[in-house]
């Protein structure tokens, strides 16, 4: 049973309301999100996404049940589980990403473009809580040429990859290797990467 956006949105927000006043088990919301019916489904990830960024501390202790997601041959939880754990990065003092960052950023070639477009988007934030794999990070969305995905959806994935660029250009060493990879999107045969392109050069090219 399908739902509409809006309506998911609602009903998130009141789930979040239960978990905050202690009315709800964080428990159902891990078994929503696996449920197949989108409108169990939908809400209750909406309400995880909020959570793990609001109140990550929360969260935080289910970080292995995320990670199992990673290796789910569904997409959407995929999706989820990469959302969720760029999020709980900011409280990871135990390093947990670090442990899954390799198979983490396999998804950048996973053979759904929508969860590597997630992986490209939230990478930002992840380097904003992970200072010391910022150059890594770096390195690999700068090399996004080298996945097996068709020229038109890394032209779509290159477009998040800039918005994650942009998020925290200032910190970083390799402001000329930046700006070529952005120059080179202005011919993109996305126009959305294209206007994201001349945004960003717009706002950080001297």
């Amino acid at each position: 049973m399908s739902i509409k956006k809006k309506d998911a949105e609602i009903q998130a927000d009141k789930i979040v309301k239960r978990m905050i006043e202690k009315k709800e088990n964080l428990s159902n919301l891990l078994t929503a999100i696996k449920a197949k019916d989108d409108s169990i489904r939908y809400p209750n990830a909406i309400a995880l996404e909020i959570l793990s960024e609001e109140y990550p501390e929360m969260i935080y202790p289910h970080w292995d049940f995320f990670a199992e997601l990673l290796q789910s041959m569904n997409a959407y939880h995929k999706s989820i589980a990469i959302s969720i754990i760029s999020n709980l990065t900011t409280v990871d003092k135990q390093n947990k990403f670090e442990d899954i960052f390799e198979q983490f950023y396999k998804l950048l070639d996973d053979k759904s473009v929508i969860v590597s477009r997630k992986l490209a988007m939230y990478s930002g934030r992840i380097v904003k809580s992970k200072h010391s794999l910022r150059h890594k990070i770096t390195t690999i969305l700068l090399n996004i040429n080298e996945t097996q995905h068709n020229p038109s959806r890394k032209d779509l994935i290159k477009g998040d990859i800039i918005e994650s660029f942009n998020e925290y250009f200032e910190d970083i060493k390799e402001k000329e290797k930046i700006i070529k990879f952005v120059r080179s999107q202005l011919g993109s045969s996305s126009p959305s990467t294209v206007k994201k392109a001349k945004k960003f050069l717009s706002k950080w090219e001297k």
